[in-house]
């Protein structure tokens, strides 16, 4: 039914939650203190992070049937298809695709969450895989495995 790896998608559930994470950077004239004192200053959204750039690139390259089905996975966990209608979502993000997968999906806020929730809503769980790439093992995710 899935078209696209579970552990696909849970790199892109923890890259698209990283980014999220993500604040403005800090205002010049703060005093500016170090990540002992001020912990959330490493999640600095910085003009030089490549968080996004790794996402986009991530996603732009899965092939045509694994992003129709990320975009079909994304709108079951948004509500707006339910888990019966994944085939028909998979058709519509096939049929309907105007910009690209990645521009589109990285437009929108709780794209992590709504991939685990569209997971969850399929009775797939990203528990595993996710804690895989989290944990201890450092394994390489690419578009083409």
């Amino acid at each position: 039914m899935l078209e696209i790896s579970v552990d696909k998608v849970a790199h892109i559930i923890v890259k698209a939650r990283e980014y999220e994470a993500k604040v403005g950077a800090w205002d010049a004239d703060r005093d500016a203190g170090d990540s002992e004192e001020e912990p959330e200053s490493i999640l600095e959204d910085l003009g030089v992070d490549s968080t996004r750039a790794e996402l986009t690139e991530f996603i732009a390259g899965l092939n045509d049937d694994e992003q129709a089905n990320l975009v079909a996975l994304f709108w079951v966990g948004r509500g707006t298809y339910s888990a019966d209608e994944f085939d028909e979502a998979v058709a519509m993000a096939q049929g309907e695709r105007i910009n690209p997968t990645e521009v589109y999906l990285l437009g929108t806020p709780l794209l992590g969450d709504y991939l685990a929730e569209g997971l969850k809503k399929l009775g797939v769980s990203e528990i595993s895989a996710e804690e895989d790439l989290l944990g201890g093992e450092e394994t390489e995710i690419s578009p083409e495995t």
